[in-house]
């Protein structure tokens, strides 16, 4: 294909509704639940963010950030493999597994990374690798660069793994999310880990958005589906959201950690992360589980917020988690809906294609133990007003979104 003009393409998306433009925060005031805008000093309360537990502005942690740079500098300097890796990984990678009742844990710098490092080790050319439809986009990108074969299936359909486990038995990964990122659903857990081991397969777990949130003890999605450490092999998480720092880890045995350290690229090859964040994830950690009233406070605002909307007919996928999905139907009324909002003092994103199929574009409202409950209110009665409105745009509208 010939090199189109860049002009042109961009004018394309424009058109389609599906330009992205980033919003600059200058600030966060009132523990991180509200952002200003550096554009024009506009005050929001942030419905947008992943900051489940309200810890990403938490003083104890930016302290811990601070005194660990005092001694440590702020950056690693090296990849973990030659003078990267420090006392403050260490230590971090051993709470993360006894947190979670692994032997090991391993730190990536971002989720990403985690993902692409994990297919591209257990995978290899001639095998096959079985995704959940909407998989998170760093899994589908380790399969295809792992070079092995990969086949979707429909969305938390475990009946049709067991059927792929069947007649396939090239099969040697079945990966999917714990919650699914733009749904909020979790996945069908106890099926998938009981077809997987029965065919000898890897089954590949992304709970970066259930880690911290999930479960008696904030343990996740494998602790609210009743299941064991060992039912799930490979345990992928982040730290930049209920932990509210940033990076990722994997966690699994022994030798799959000692395996990927060997063989994962995005490990090898990328400089650590600074150990102030790993000290400041530390803290987090601690945090979530001395004050489980975090854990239980989102939990229950997520519950007031689907309370609320459905009895004003908003229309929400189905979800318990503090990811709430509102179908607005196109890319065009999503945008207009999110200025809508944005005009009533709330930043709540539009979500389109690629990220979710089109046809099914929405808003993405995150709960977080930091809002207090008149803001939920409140962002429920602007989403009624919203939604209700047959919105539209313009061009000049669609360029300020």
């Amino acid at each position: 294909m010939r090199r189109q003009p860049l002009d042109s393409l961009l004018a394309d998306l424009d058109a389609r509704y599906l330009t992205r433009r980033r919003t600059t925060v200058d600030g966060f005031v009132e523990q991180g639940n509200r952002l200003v805008t550096a554009k024009d000093g506009r005050t929001l309360v942030d419905f947008s963010s992943n900051d489940y537990l309200g810890l990403a502005h938490h003083p104890a942690l930016a302290s811990a950030m601070s005194e660990c740079a005092a001694r440590n500098g702020a950056g690693s300097a090296a990849s973990h493999l030659i003078t990267g890796h420090g006392v403050e990984h260490e230590r971090l990678e051993e709470e993360l597994a006894a947190f979670l009742g692994r032997e090991r844990a391993l730190l990536f710098s971002t989720g990403y990374m985690a993902n692409l490092g994990v297919m591209t080790a257990l995978a290899d050319r001639g095998e096959c690798i079985l995704l959940d439809r909407l998989s998170h986009a760093s899994i589908i990108d380790g399969a295809l660069l792992s070079g092995a074969r990969f086949k979707r299936y429909p969305h938390c359909d475990a009946g049709a793994v067991e059927c792929e486990l069947e007649e396939n038995p090239g099969i040697t990964v079945v990966a999917t999310d714990g919650v699914f990122s733009m749904d909020g659903d979790v996945a069908p857990l106890q099926r998938l880990a009981s077809a997987a081991a029965a065919r000898k397969a890897w089954l590949v777990v992304d709970d970066a958005h259930g880690i911290g949130v999930l479960g008696d003890n904030g343990r996740g999605s494998l602790e609210h589906c009743g299941m064991s450490g060992d039912a799930v092999p490979v345990l992928v998480g982040t730290l930049g959201k209920a932990l509210g720092s940033f990076g990722a880890f994997v966690a699994g045995s022994r030798d799959l950690i000692e395996y990927l350290i060997q063989k994962a690229r995005p490990y090898i090859y990328t400089t650590a992360l600074p150990q102030p964040v790993a000290a400041a994830t530390r803290e987090a950690l601690a945090i979530a589980q001395r004050e489980t009233w975090r854990r239980e406070r989102v939990l229950a605002l997520t519950a007031r917020f689907r309370n609320a909307a459905r009895e004003r007919k908003i229309p929400l996928l189905e979800s318990n988690t503090p990811i709430q999905p509102v179908r607005v139907g196109s890319s065009g009324a999503a945008l207009a809906a999110q200025r809508c909002l944005f005009e009533s003092g709330f930043r709540v994103v539009a979500i389109r294609a690629p990220t979710v199929p089109r046809g099914s574009e929405r808003l993405r409202v995150t709960l977080s133990a930091a809002h207090p409950e008149n803001q939920v209110d409140a962002v429920v009665e602007s989403l009624q007003r919203v939604v209700g409105g047959g919105l539209r745009t313009t061009p000049a509208e669609r360029r300020s979104s």
